[in-house]
């Protein structure tokens, strides 16, 4: 497998799908709590994605996905399917994955929402995926794998 290495162009409309994904999470923020349904913030995810970024829900008709983000409630580890059926509640915590195509650059991202007071176990699982998340790296040490195997990198 080959490396293909992007232009400062190609970069830039990466970025700009990257900022759509994490414009829809900021959006639906205040949407995210007790008595909403999975499948309403699908919606809301949709039609802002579509009537006012104008962009592409990456995941919408993916292998025949009918969904346009994912939204993975509790022990739910990911990719789960918005329903009307999955009424939030407090106590729950959900992770809402939004993918995002503009001029075919694609993005994904996702956020971990606490529906009001979270039990210690949640709240504690919320903060240290959040912690790994934002760990420091220095991007001067990151190189291409150039034909390195798995066991080059575990060891």
């Amino acid at each position: 497998m080959s490396i293909t290495f992007k232009t400062p162009d190609e970069i830039q409309k990466m970025r700009v799908a990257g900022r759509l994904a994490a414009e829809v999470l900021d959006y639906i923020t205040p949407f995210v709590k007790p008595g909403v349904t999975t499948g309403e913030i699908d919606r809301l995810c949709h039609d802002y994605m579509v009537n006012v970024q104008q962009c592409i829900p990456a995941p919408l008709n993916y292998e025949g996905y009918p969904y346009s983000v994912c939204t993975s409630v509790n022990e739910q580890v990911c990719h789960g399917f918005p329903s009307e059926k999955v009424i939030l509640k407090e106590g729950d915590i959900i992770n809402v994955d939004c993918s995002t195509i503009l001029n075919g650059y694609f993005s994904d991202s996702s956020r971990m929402f606490c529906i009001g007071e979270v039990s210690p176990e949640k709240k504690k699982l919320v903060q240290v995926t959040k912690a790994a998340r934002d760990m420091p790296f220095n991007l001067d040490e990151l190189k291409p794998l150039n034909n390195m195997k798995l066991k080059d990198i575990l060891t």
